[in-house]
This record gives structure tokens, C-alpha cells and sequence, in this order.
């Protein structure tokens, strides 16, 4: 398989919007539990980080395109920038969207293309050495 470019029915086939409420709740919830992670955000509920990364998800995935209607362009490494993401902010998030793909087994061909988008996302928005 290369990573070019995702099916163009992804978004049907992964389980459309549900998948992402339910990934992305998934993921906050390991990230409450995770304090050096959870001090990266400064509201002190997660619930708007929450419907900001389902909506930028939904939409990269070829789901409707409320993120960029409320949001405007993503401009994810400016948006990152005003926090420090180090390599083990990285691996912490990583290993909690790593746990809430677990939890919710897409089938392994789709799981494949989000975690390699997941690594790559990750990785770019490092923005200290270490």
C-alpha cells in the first residue's frame, strides 16, 4: 500500500462521523489522565480542544467541512506554536491516539493510512529539540 493518497470513500468506510466522535473522545480521555499533557491546555475543560480536533479530522478525512467554516485554514504548526511540543509531548500523544485506535479496531487497511497521518502530524508540529 503507499500513503499518497487515502480512498476516496475513507470517510464512508471508516464509519463517517461517528468514528471520529468516538476516536476523538477516546483520545481526550487518555489525555486527562496524562498530566504533563494535559497541562498543554489551557481550558480547563477539554471539551473545545475535543470538537476542534473531530472537526479538523472529519474534514481531512473527507467528512464536511465545518472545521475550515468556524476555523478558517488549519494552520496546525502556528496554531501549535505558543506551547512547547517536545518529543515527549509527541510520544504522549501519540500513545493516546494509539490507544483510542485500539480501542475502536478500524479495519487494519484504514487504521494503516491514519496512523501513518498520525505519526507524520505528529512529528511536524515539534517545534523543540528533545
Amino acid at each position: 500500500m503507499t500513503f499518497d493518497r487515502p480512498p476516496a470513500d475513507f470517510y464512508a468506510r471508516v464509519g463517517g462521523d461517528q468514528f471520529f466522535v468516538d476516536l476523538v473522545h477516546e483520545f481526550y480521555r487518555g489525555v486527562a489522565d496524562d498530566p504533563e499533557l494535559r497541562a498543554l491546555y489551557p481550558e480547563a475543560e477539554l471539551s473545545g480542544a475535543e470538537e476542534r480536533l473531530r472537526l479538523f479530522l472529519m474534514q481531512y478525512w473527507g467528512g464536511p467541512g465545518t472545521y475550515s467554516e468556524q476555523r478558517g485554514h488549519p494552520r496546525l504548526r502556528m496554531r501549535h506554536a505558543p506551547y512547547v511540543v517536545n518529543l515527549d509531548m509527541r510520544d504522549r500523544w501519540l500513545r493516546h491516539m494509539r490507544a483510542a485506535l485500539d480501542k475502536l479496531g478500524p479495519d487494519p487497511d484504514l487504521e494503516a493510512w491514519l496512523w501513518k497521518y498520525f505519526e507524520m502530524a505528529a512529528d511536524s508540529m515539534r517545534n523543540v529539540e528533545g
